[in-house]
């Protein structure tokens, strides 16, 4: 009996060790897909119901996606601390940083949740939404955002299971999520059957609902596969030392994705100025090329996964190599999706359009993905690589730099001054990933990260 237990006990370490890149990645795809699509679902689906509230919507999504940017940071460290204890054998570190992790991301995001529930319509006159689109726009984000605390926890022991390997499960309950969404949206939309057209706040509650009840089937998964019993006493007992390691990741990533959320939307004022077709140009094109980041997105989170075991077994080469072999592939996918997508462009903006001139000037923008893309991958790979290894500052100071120093001059310059419009901001765009993307190569080859471990 002893030598039966400690063969599955044997077996299970290995299997530790042997998670590939693959088998990490595609669950990670189909996961991050469906997250983008759960949130277009509600806008695609009201278009059926009203245009106003379309942009009621559209309004209060823009709130909440940056309220998800500051949910964020602590599962982004939560992925990578556990990682590393996981590397180094410390199994009961690792569980104490998961219920470090839960109770922290549970108290900040019900704070910020009821901060949104009651401050709705003050950040609404801020966006500068019209009277008209007021009542809707309010519903939805004092429901959605009053409970957006449950997408936190979601996120967290979305990022536990990763961290353990189990990126499957994850993929699974957000595909359940995505189901009960579109169906509860089709119900509250159009009413079948005789039931009440209940518009967008049925479909706040829909959203709601999904969540909840994704939130839980996590919860029931994370115990199933990690043997981790929740419990106030052990999620709300403060382990100091776990917390600042959190934290220190978490911060400087959520400082870099908030700086980019914030220079795209100075960007976005850039091509205000340029006219509405502009906008839209800029819309279409960017729904289009969504697609080719997705891979690297999901390349890189399976990566950052393995490279937290590497350097938390002290296995500094193979973290290196790591890095390396997951650069080189997205490099290649995002240069022959690229190719690809330019090819057939004038039909994929068919699709949403028959304007000749925003099919023009799209089909351009997108023929410069081929230069744009693999620079980003560069910063999509080799920062996230760099995090797991603990070097989480450098990325941010790099970022603050190059976005603000070069990447929305740039887009003056060229979009605004020299009257070069969106082929303009897309050079400018260039500039900052291929600045930002040679800086973070240069870092990973200098192994400055070897001396940031945190485990």
């Amino acid at each position: 009996m002893k030598q039966a237990i400690l063969k599955r006990t044997a077996f299970k370490q290995s299997s530790d060790h042997k998670l590939s890149l693959y088998a990490l990645t595609w669950p990670i795809f189909i996961e991050v897909s469906l997250y983008m699509f759960m949130g277009n679902a509600d806008t695609l689906m009201l278009s059926q119901y009203s245009d106003n509230s379309v942009a009621a919507v559209g309004v209060s999504n823009q709130i909440l996606n940056l309220i998800i940017v500051m949910f964020s940071f602590i599962a982004t460290g939560t992925t990578i601390v556990i990682s590393q204890f996981l590397g180094s054998k410390q199994k009961k570190e690792a569980q104490e940083v998961a219920y470090v992790s839960i109770g922290a991301n549970f108290v900040i995001s019900l704070a910020i949740s009821a901060a949104v529930f009651f401050a709705a319509v003050p950040m609404l006159h801020v966006m500068g939404l019209s009277n008209e689109l007021m009542p809707d726009a309010k519903v939805f984000l004092q429901v959605v955002g009053g409970l957006s605390f449950i997408q936190a926890l979601i996120m967290t022991f979305s990022a536990i299971l990763k961290s353990y390997g189990h990126t499957k499960d994850t993929m699974f309950v957000t595909i359940g999520m995505n189901i009960l969404n579109i169906a509860g949206n089709f119900l509250v939309i159009f009413g079948p059957l005789g039931l009440p057209v209940l518009g967008v706040a049925g479909v706040a509650m829909s959203t709601s609902i999904a969540r909840i009840i994704g939130l839980v089937a996590m919860i029931v998964i994370v115990k199933k596969r990690i043997g981790l019993g929740l419990t106030w006493k052990k999620i709300f007992h403060v382990h100091k030392e776990h917390l600042r390691k959190l934290l220190k990741i978490g911060i400087p990533s959520a400082g870099e994705q908030l700086s980019y959320n914030i220079s795209q939307m100075v960007v976005t004022y850039f091509i205000a100025i340029m006219g509405a077709q502009a906008l839209t140009t800029k819309v279409y094109t960017q729904n289009i090329t969504m697609f080719i980041l997705l891979f690297g997105t999901a390349i890189s989170q399976g990566t950052q996964i393995l490279i937290g075991r590497y350097i938390g077994a002290k296995q500094f080469d193979d973290a290196y190599d790591r890095c390396m072999k997951s650069l080189y592939w997205a490099l290649g996918i995002a240069a022959l999706t690229s190719v690809i997508m330019t090819l057939f462009s004038k039909q994929l903006i068919g699709i949403f359009t028959s304007s000749p001139d925003i099919i023009t000037t799209a089909s351009m923008l997108i023929a410069m993905t081929i230069i744009l893309e693999p620079g980003r991958s560069f910063n999509v790979i080799i920062i996230n690589s760099l995090r797991a290894a603990g070097d989480a500052k450098f990325p941010v100071y790099m970022a603050m730099i190059s976005m603000w120093g070069i990447g929305l001059p740039l887009a003056y310059l060229f979009g605004i001054h020299f009257g070069l419009g969106l082929m303009g901001i897309w050079i400018s765009f260039i500039a900052d990933e291929w600045v930002r993307g040679i800086l973070m190569y240069r870092r990973w080859k200098s192994r400055i990260w070897i001396q940031k471990g945190i485990a």
